[in-house]
This record gives C-alpha cells, sequence and structure tokens, in this order.
C-alpha cells in the first residue's frame, strides 16, 4: 500500500504523513510540483492543506488525470471543487476552530463513524458552491460544504483537518481511506 503526502505549504502536511506512516502505509511527502509519471503506481494520494489556491503546482492535473482515490484536506479539497468547476470564497469565519460536523450522506470514508463529529478546522476560504460532478456529503453551521465526493470517481475533500489530535476519529477517516485505496 502507498499512498502519498502532496506538500502544499500547509503546516499540518507532515502530520498527515506520519498518521499515514503509523498506520502502516509507505508513504512519501512530496512536493507540488512532482512530475504526474512519478505518482502512476501509487494506490492513492493525499492533497495536503495550504494557504495558497494558486500556488498547488500540478494539483489540478493529479486530480484530472489520476486514476487512484484522491483525498483533499482542506486547500486540497477546496482545489478538488475548483478543478472540477465549482466555486471558492472567504469563509464568514476564519482562523482555526473546533466546528461540529454533520455526515448528511451515507458512505465508505465514513464508515464506522458517529453522524455528528467534533473536527478542528479553518474555514477563512471554503467551498462556496459545488459543480455537477460532485455531492456533498458532509455540513455544518459553519459551511455548508464540509465534505464532498465525485460522484463517479473516489475523490473526496474535507474542509477539516482529520490528522490533528483535536479532530475526533481522525485516524479512523484515515483508515477508511486506506481502505478505499485497497480497492
Amino acid at each position: 500500500m502507498k499512498i502519498y503526502v502532496v506538500y502544499n505549504y500547509g503546516q499540518y502536511n507532515h502530520l498527515i504523513h506520519r498518521t499515514l506512516r503509523d498506520l502502516g502505509v509507505e508513504t512519501k511527502l512530496i512536493d507540488n510540483t512532482t512530475p504526474i509519471e512519478e505518482l502512476k503506481d501509487l494506490d492513492g494520494i493525499v492533497l495536503g492543506g495550504g494557504p495558497f489556491l494558486d500556488r498547488t503546482g500540478n494539483c489540478e492535473e493529479y486530480v484530472k488525470e489520476l486514476d487512484i482515490p484522491i483525498l483533499g484536506i482542506c486547500l486540497g479539497h477546496q482545489l478538488i471543487a475548483k478543478v472540477f468547476g465549482g466555486e471558492v470564497g472567504k469563509g464568514n469565519v476564519g482562523g482555526y476552530a473546533e466546528v461540529e460536523i454533520r455526515i448528511i450522506e451515507d458512505d465508505e470514508i465514513f464508515e464506522g463513524l458517529p453522524r455528528v463529529l467534533k473536527v478542528w478546522a479553518s474555514h477563512a476560504d471554503e467551498v462556496k458552491k459545488l459543480p455537477e460532478s460532485l455531492k456533498v456529503l458532509a455540513e455544518s453551521d459553519v459551511c455548508k460544504i464540509e465534505a464532498l465526493k465525485h460522484k463517479s470517481n473516489p475523490i473526496y475533500g474535507v474542509q477539516w483537518h482529520p490528522e490533528v489530535y483535536h479532530t475526533k476519529r481522525g485516524v479512523d477517516f484515515y483508515k477508511n481511506f486506506i481502505e478505499i485505496c485497497k480497492k
């Protein structure tokens, strides 16, 4: 099992890498300008968070062309929505804080998790509108699109950070993504 984490200059990218490593996954933190040819033999990829939607290197190409499960975290989530024609804008609440999210559609990425979760998230920027090819999986009082999924491909995004201590059941969330990558 090999899942790489794309470094988008976010403060938690190393934690994503460590979480996957601790779960027994062969993983590597890679630059977002890594040529797509070097990623063809992966079982999955995580698009890490970061501060700038315009500094995501080859991530748009990864989303469009890789035929493997993809998980976008925070900025990665926003990038996925943008690639498929969605809109990203400023959130009403900025800064990192605990947020209670509600799972509104069952999906294997949430297998075994409660319908309501306390997570750690920043909403300085967020997905404002989804294109037809994506659907909402979770929402909160702060943001209507806390989690998304492509309707026909194993491409997921979450606004929050499952890898941080403050997110309840975050390790279980990553375990579910690993299971998706095994298929």
